[in-house]
């Protein structure tokens, strides 16, 4: 893994860093958060999560066909086999988003709607997440989008198990045990990880001139998921605000 080390990891450390200084990632880690914010963001998450991983198996199949398409074609093979593990994985942050909404319904009011929550318009960065898939998979550095897998898989590695602990602090182990897609995610994607360098490495070794292209289009990816992170914090801490003053 030699290239990736030289030739990617520096230019996605940037975007990495913000898991650990982005300001509403601060908040949503901080002790002090109250309850009420945290499990309102985590149904926000779930709710508008569908909207992001619905197409992801489609988004590495397309990668598959155009890596083939650009004469990489065990890279390509590869990435439509993956494909099918990633098949209906949005079905699990809509069934979180509904143990979460039950819950909250049970103990605070106004009550929430699962379908409006659904329904609701994606936000700026869950439009730009979406975008820098679409542009990858078509420009001319489809590889770029295993490096979107890739960094995104990061996050959940490495910001996943600290928020989990969050939750087990702050709302107690039964909601963390209803966070069925975050915790599998915490646990497979270590493995993804690994396939993903090994596949970054593959096309770095092809062209080691693409490695910084495909590290920053990770990183722009990241980013919008930080950012759409934060979002959903923004609204809870709105949506919980408002309950009080009501």
């Amino acid at each position: 893994m030699e290239l990736l080390k030289m030739q990617y990891e520096p230019h996605a450390l940037p975007a990495r860093t913000l898991l650990d200084t982005d300001p509403a990632l601060c908040r949503l880690m901080d002790p002090s958060i109250q309850p009420a914010v945290l499990e309102r963001f985590l149904i926000e998450w779930m709710a508008r999560a569908v909207y992001m991983t619905e197409p992801v198996d489609g988004w590495i199949r397309r990668t598959g066909q155009r890596c083939i398409e650009l004469g990489m074609e065990k890279l390509g093979k590869q990435l439509i086999t993956h494909a099918k593990s990633e098949t209906g994985h949005h079905l699990m942050t809509l069934e979180d988003a509904r143990v979460l909404v039950e819950h909250w319904n049970a103990r605070y009011s106004p009550q929430l709607s699962m379908e409006e929550l659904v329904a609701q318009a994606p936000t700026g960065s869950m439009r730009e997440y979406r975008q820098i898939h679409d542009e990858t998979i078509e420009g001319p550095f489809p590889v770029g989008q295993i490096a979107i897998e890739r960094e995104v898989g990061y996050l959940a590695v490495y910001f996943g198990p600290r928020l989990v602990k969050q939750v087990e602090t702050v709302l107690g182990q039964e909601v963390a045990g209803k966070l069925t897609f975050l915790n599998e995610h915490v646990a497979v994607d270590v493995g993804h990880t690994l396939l993903n360098e090994k596949m970054l490495e593959e096309a770095i070794t092809r062209s080691p001139e693409q490695g910084r292209i495909y590290a920053e289009t990770g990183a722009r990816a990241m980013t919008a998921y930080i950012h759409f992170l934060g979002e959903c914090l923004r609204i809870a801490e709105a949506q919980v605000a408002a309950r009080v003053m009501a």
